[in-house]
Parts: structure tokens; sequence; C-alpha cells
């Protein structure tokens, strides 16, 4: 183990300034001063301290941290070792364990089995690349050491089958039926796998309902602590079927610069809203260009106009991925830019944004008002 060696000692009498033993106590009370960077609450309410080991003036802090890849593990041991160093501790070391913590809902739809949170990808408008945001966010989720999986419910346009390099209709004859195919450390479910390839769905808004109850609900998911759903485009009945069947921890809302798809993007986050589902922000897809021969940036479809409306919405904007040619082929090759190269910009950028999705689940599960479920 590597000690934090701390200088903001006691006077070495009894382990701390005021003569008395460090006690896990003296520990918790302390530790009830120190703020978690991203979560901004302190690490007792937060539920992340799990008990200390002392030895003379030495501490073994057990923390609990609510997400994979946690962005400000540095700065929060840094925190908690100065925050220790006044009640007399000489030394900090840290037991560290990942549990991604759940979202409750308010306890009128049904929980699926296993599965921690669910995320809704969506827009009211098409073309935006929802599908490929849903696809990356998933990929670096995945990434970041989570269990991840992944529900295509565009049920007349499913997309998800091409993105992953698998083939349309290949689960039609399946003993098991439809059930999760992993790629890429993501589990994925699309009524693409049991669609001929250029067969056509006509369905009505019961079916198409019907049909997501069964995604969520039928299908074997196992331990998933971040289930995303990549809905189709529109205010109507895959939205609202999704967030009766099952309690929805936030939407990502996608849109791309131009005018008419940020007044589509306002009308997701307002259809949310009546839904009662909680917003994550807005991401801004194809939101600038950089040429390859000259490395200019091109703004092609404007540039900022989801960060003005997420900032007129009163929601966070969380991050702009560029326009580029690898991500449109890792798209029809079944190659997320993601997996295969991650030193991409636009892969950073979808791993950015993954990171503070994961951030504003923990906080919607940790921060959740407790709930009395319906029975």
């Amino acid at each position: 183990m590597v000690w934090r060696r701390l200088t903001s000692r006691g006077d070495g009498r009894d382990g701390n300034g005021d003569g008395m033993a460090l006690s896990d106590e003296a520990v918790r009370d302390a530790l009830r001063t120190v703020r978690d960077p991203q979560l901004g609450r302190d690490l007792i309410s937060l539920r992340m301290f799990g008990g200390s080991v002392i030895d003379g003036g030495s501490v073994t802090v057990h923390l609990t941290l609510p997400m994979h890849g946690y962005p400000s593990e540095e700065e929060l041991k840094d925190r908690i070792s100065n925050a220790l160093a006044k009640v007399g501790a000489d030394a900090v070391d840290f037991d560290i364990r990942i549990d991604v913590p759940s979202w409750q809902g308010n306890g009128q739809q049904a929980a699926i089995g296993g599965v921690k949170n669910i995320i809704a990808v969506a827009s009211n408008k098409g073309g935006v690349g929802k599908s490929t945001i849903a696809t990356n966010l998933a990929v670096a989720l995945a990434h970041s050491g989570a269990s991840v999986g992944l529900v295509d419910a565009d049920a007349t346009g499913p997309n998800l089958p091409t993105m992953f390099g698998l083939p349309s209709g290949y689960q039609a004859e399946s003993d098991r039926g439809l059930h999760p195919v992993e790629r890429y450390g993501v589990r994925v479910v699309s009524l693409g796998f049991l669609i001929p390839p250029g067969a056509a769905v006509v369905w009505r808004g019961p079916m198409i309902g019907s049909a997501i109850r069964q995604l969520l609900h039928d299908v074997e998911w196992g331990e998933i602590d971040y289930l995303l759903i990549d809905l189709p485009p529109g205010t109507s009945d895959a939205s609202m079927s999704m967030a009766q069947e099952a309690p929805i921890a936030g939407a990502v809302v996608v849109s791309t610069p131009q005018q008419v798809a940020l007044e589509d993007a306002s009308k997701a986050v307002t259809m949310f809203e009546k839904l009662d589902v909680p917003v994550f922000g807005i991401v801004e897809n194809m939101s600038y260009f950089i040429t390859p021969d000259t490395g200019q940036r091109l703004e092609i479809f404007g540039h900022g106009g989801a960060r003005d409306a997420a900032d007129d919405l009163e929601i966070d904007f969380l991050g702009e991925v560029p326009l580029a040619t690898e991500v449109r082929a890792g798209g029809d090759d079944g190659k997320p830019i993601v997996a295969f190269d991650a030193e991409n910009p636009a892969a950073e950028a979808f791993a950015a944004i993954a990171t503070r999705v994961a951030v504003k689940a923990a906080a919607s599960a940790l921060l959740q008002a407790p709930t009395i479920p319906v029975l």
C-alpha cells in the first residue's frame, strides 16, 4: 500500500492534537466536513464512508465510489487526508470499492431485475445521430468498467444491429428467442435481431407499447449498472410507454446546432418533464468539422446552439461531438470509434460525455428522496 504521510499532525501524544486517541467516530466526524467534488454533499450523507481501520496514527479509510472511472478520485483523497490530518492522523491509506447506486424512481413503475439505472437517449428529430451517441456512450461506459446494456427501442427503424456489426434477423430462428448479445462489452438487444433485412414493420401505437414492455421486462439482462435505451424520434408512443414501464433515472437529449434541431430538442425536454423523467442534459452532435488537410475548424451546421438551449432550459450541457468521417464509418462498419480509436477527438468527446452521464446517474440515485412503492 502507498501511504499518504501528512505534515499537519497533532502533538503526537495520543494520535491527535487534543490528547485523545483516534477513533472511528473521530474519523466519521471529520468526514462529515468533506464534500465530494462531483456530488457536492458530505461523504457520510452520501453513504460513501464504509468505516476505518486505525493503527496508532495511521488510518485506512474504506471508501465506496459511486461510479467506475470516477474523475475526482485523487482530489477526494486529498480532501479526506487533509481532514484527517486535522484530527491527528499521521498517514492515510484507502481501501476503495465501486458500487454504482440504483435509481428507485417514484415507486409507480416496475423495476427491471438486476438493472440499477435506466437512461434514455432521445431526440424529437430524426437524423441527429442519436443511435451513434447511444452506441458510443454505451461502449465508453463499458470501457470504464461498468456493466452496460443497450436497448434499440426503435421498432420501425432499428439501427443498432448495423452499428454493432450484427446481421439483421439472425435471432429469428433462435430457440432462445430475443436475447442480449455482448459486443464491445455492451449487452445489446434490438428488434432488428428478429426482422429480416429490408422487411418493414408497420405497427400502431399499442403494438409499439407492447414491444417496449417486452424489451425491458422479458429480456434476461443479468446484473447491469446502466441500461441505455435508444428511443425513436418523436414524443409519442415509445417514449410514453418507456416512462410508464420502468423507472427512468434520466434522459440524454441529442441535438445538432441547427435551429430546427434545437427547437425539436426543446420539445423532447418538455416531453420528459411531463413524463416526470429527469433530464441529464443536452449533447450537441456534429458540432464542428476539422479538415484533414489543414486542420481548420469548420462549423458547418453552426455551433453552440445546444449550449445556449441548455442555458435557456436550465439544464446541463453535457458536451459536443465533432462531425467526423471516422464516426460515420465506424457506425456503418459496426466498429464504434470509442472501441477502435480511443485517442480520436470524437472518441474522447464520447468518453467525457459518458463520465458526465455516470456522475448525473450517481447524483440522482444518491440524492433521491425515499419513496414508498405502490402495492
